[in-house]
């Protein structure tokens, strides 16, 4: 680790996001910088406030980020150089009465053609010690997607970035057409969406694991959990067992400012400090057997 450490969060005004900048500012050192991001002018500078005038430590700054945009991905890695956490957290929201194609492209865009980019644009600007985490579900492992496509799935995450991103165009066409369900993707947007973001660390984590790991950098795939969130509630009817947004961080807090962590965790969609098996899963409750 260098003397100064900079930690990007995406999606970071509310929920699990801000929970992360709050958490991660807390546990950082006053040389240090907590960039909070989101699209929003007015909410990014209030949520930032929020969390400077909090029990923190380090220095935390607002930023506009869309990252719906390349570009502007790329101009902040250029602008940064080097960082030393980053947490994907960035999602659309959907709601369960919607109609999958009103809601497609920004869920592609917002939770996998961003996670792609930031993984190409942050992955090389990793200092020694470094961490990347793409905040994903439970659901992003093969088990949960019809067999006629699980197999296409796997095979993106053996090959790299490029082939994630146009399996994700074709899921997305897919929907438009109205052959989502023929084609095995199925109606339900959150499950292709969610395999294919571990399918995108998995292919990149490929690549980069031997070198990665000598250096003592961390890139893997994050399901936090239930969290009591505004965009979960429409989905569950009981949100008794959820955590709180600062509950559900606190874990991926710990293991971002760790010097150590399992090497069994690199590639991987880990929950609670558990690798959840790519083939297999654990049981949710939207799949699991009645």
């Amino acid at each position: 680790m260098t003397n100064s450490r900079t930690a990007l969060i995406t999606g970071a005004n509310q929920g699990l996001g801000r929970a992360l900048a709050e958490g991660l500012a807390a546990g950082m050192q006053p040389q240090d910088l907590v960039l909070l991001t989101g699209r929003d002018p007015g909410r990014v500078t209030s949520a930032a406030a929020a969390v400077a005038a909090g029990p923190v430590t380090a220095r935390v700054e607002g930023r506009v980020l869309d990252v719906r945009d390349g570009g502007a991905i790329a101009a902040l890695a250029a602008e940064l150089g080097e960082v030393d956490i980053v947490f994907s957290n960035a999602t659309a929201r959907m709601s369960p009465q919607a109609d999958p194609v009103d809601e497609v492209d920004a869920v592609a865009e917002t939770s996998n053609l961003a996670a792609t980019r930031i993984l190409r644009a942050f992955a090389p600007r990793l200092r020694p010690g470094g961490r990347l985490i793409v905040v994903a579900s439970a659901l992003g492992t093969l088990d949960k997607l019809d067999d006629r496509v699980a197999g296409r799935f796997a095979e993106v995450a053996t090959g790299d970035l490029d082939a994630v991103d146009a399996l994700v165009a074709d899921w997305r066409q897919a929907v438009h057409d109205g052959r989502a369900e023929t084609d095995g993707y199925g109606t339900w947007l959150n499950i292709p969406s969610k395999v294919a973001q571990v399918a995108g660390v998995r292919a990149l984590a490929r690549e980069r694991r031997a070198a990665d790991l000598t250096e003592n950098k961390l890139i893997m795939a994050l399901c936090p959990g239930l969290i009591d969130t505004d965009a979960s509630r429409p989905w569950f009817e009981d949100m008794s067992v959820a955590q709180t947004p600062a509950e559900a961080a606190a874990w991926p807090v710990q293991l971002a400012l760790s010097p150590t962590f399992d090497p069994a965790f690199y590639g991987e969609l880990v929950q609670f400090g558990k690798v959840l098996p790519w083939e297999s899963g654990i049981p949710v409750p939207h799949t699991a057997a009645a």
